[in-house]
């Protein structure tokens, strides 16, 4: 049996025979690499570029320019500012092929129903726009006025099987009427306007005023008693308000849930006039005789239409133990402070002795079942001594030594033997203490065996005779001795 070799499929441009190596696929052809390219610029083409038609390769630009539509809004025709004069799509010049009129191109015809809606020619996926649940043509798809292009975003569906752009369909469909913006109006729009169209097919629309139609007694409108729909409707205080009516009694200001306040006549204002009517009075406050109104008012009618009292909480007495701690009187919530679990009024929650203001942040409760600042506190209850900022420092006014006090605890309980301070003796809580390998000790009382600096972790030294120094001292006392080391014999001192 003879040998026969595989058939290798042919390269559409070259002829000649395609292997795995080289070919390239395009269309349901295959190419070589070298003949993958475009059929008009040359240009080499890849997979997210190349245009297929009738085995021929192109690139977009040129597809769109022998194949696309053409005309004024596409970028390939005569609507386009352009210097391609199409020499590329043009034979020699000597040579004439044809010159037969050019007759549009029929359209195939579509059973009814199926096709285009305007055209009713087949419509292919490559050129279908979507509407009414129907295919359209996209030089079809165009508004059925004012035959502007329309896209997905911007056609409206008219009753009528057509589509519209967003201005046309109002003029043709929109409502009628003051405050509607498809009437005469909206006729600016479009300059090809028939107003005979317009009001043969707009339809007409009459606006009732709901108010004139009265409700029973109590169910309608506080404000003019007529009957509230749902599509009109407010809610204040429990009833139901025109969303015309539903205004400021005085300024009539519209009103919405966020400004407007009930007043107690059953009615509804804005804040500043039922601040003005119905809010407190006096020095302090915006509407009152302090500030500088004009609006005609004066204390008695002022003092007439106040229609509540605030007395002074302090002069009502609580039983005792139960009212506040500096005025004795009764404490209500709106007012209260709280602190070492009693309530104060907040205007009597002030410092004992500077009579500051407090909050929860600045307030110190002192053993004297009073509150004070943290100052004061420190003053009062702080500890005294050298080094803490209440008592005289250094000074000495009459020649004598300064006396300066021991600040090591000589008073309280003592410890138990050997888990008191090793300083002091005495105990040692929680707070205060400092811990070396030999014990514990007050922070006060932890410093140098010698000189009596202050120590902390990261600078005392445990020495053998179970005390603590500082570095100097400890090297000093316990360090080596000699030539070499800076504290024996042998170093050159003038000591």
């Amino acid at each position: 049996m003879p040998f026969k070799p595989v058939e290798n499929p042919k390269c559409p441009k070259c002829g000649k025979s395609v292997y795995a190596a080289e070919e390239r696929v395009a269309g349901g052809y295959k190419f070589h690499k070298s003949c993958f390219k475009c059929g008009l610029c040359g240009k080499f083409l890849d997979s997210t570029n190349v245009t297929e038609h009738e085995a021929e390769l192109y690139c977009k630009n040129c597809h769109a320019r022998k194949y696309g539509p053409k005309g004024y809004g596409f970028g390939g025709g005569a609507g386009c500012l352009s210097m391609d004069t199409g020499a590329q799509f043009q034979g020699e010049d000597d040579v004439v092929v044809n010159r037969a009129v050019l007759l549009p191109k029929a359209i195939a015809k579509a059973p009814e129903g199926e096709g285009c809606p305007k055209c009713g020619g087949f419509v292919y996926a490559a050129e279908q726009m979507l509407a009414r649940g129907r295919g359209w043509h996209k030089l079809c798809f165009r508004c059925g006025n004012c035959e502007r292009w329309l896209d997905s975003t911007s056609h409206c569906d008219g009753p009528d099987g057509s589509v519209y752009c967003n201005a046309c369909y109002a003029q043709r469909f929109g409502p009628r009427g003051i405050g509607h913006a498809g009437g005469l109006f909206l006729g600016l729009m479009c300059d090809a306007l028939d107003i005979e169209w317009q009001s043969g097919q707009a339809p007409k629309i009459t606006v009732a005023d709901t108010a004139a139609i009265k409700a029973p007694p109590g169910q309608g409108c506080p404000r003019c008693g007529g009957v509230v729909f749902a599509a009109e409707e407010v809610l204040a205080k429990g009833r139901q308000w025109h969303r015309k009516c539903f205004k400021c009694h005085d300024c009539t200001k519209t009103l919405d849930s966020i400004i407007a306040c009930d007043g107690p006549d059953s009615d509804v204002y804005c804040k500043t006039c039922y601040g003005k009517k119905w809010g407190p009075h006096g020095y302090g406050f915006a509407c009152g005789s302090g500030f500088l109104q004009t609006d005609g008012l004066s204390e008695e009618e002022i003092s007439r239409g106040r229609p509540f009292y605030n007395p002074d909480t302090t002069s009502i007495k609580a039983p005792p133990g139960q009212g506040c701690p500096r005025c004795g009187g009764m404490v209500f919530a709106a007012e209260q402070q709280l602190a070492k679990g009693t309530m104060w009024h907040k205007k009597c929650f002030n410092c004992a002795e500077c009579h500051r203001p407090l909050d929860s942040t600045l307030a110190c409760d002192g053993p004297d079942r009073d509150v004070h600042c943290r100052a004061c506190y420190a003053k009062l209850f702080g500890p005294k001594g050298f080094g803490f900022g209440h008592t005289p420092t250094l000074v000495c006014t009459d020649g004598s030594a300064p006396v300066i006090h021991d600040p090591r605890p000589n008073s309280g309980p003592r410890g138990a033997p050997g888990q008191g301070c090793k300083r002091c003796g005495f105990a040692v809580f929680a707070a205060e203490q400092m811990i070396s390998k030999t014990g514990i000790y007050h922070k006060r009382c932890f410093s140098c065996a010698d000189c009596g600096r202050s120590l902390d972790s990261t600078n005392q030294n445990d020495a053998p005779n179970g005390e603590i120094y500082c570095r100097g001292c400890y090297g000093r006392n316990f360090g080596p001795k000699g030539v070499g080391f800076g504290m024996g014999a042998g170093t050159l001192t003038m000591a």
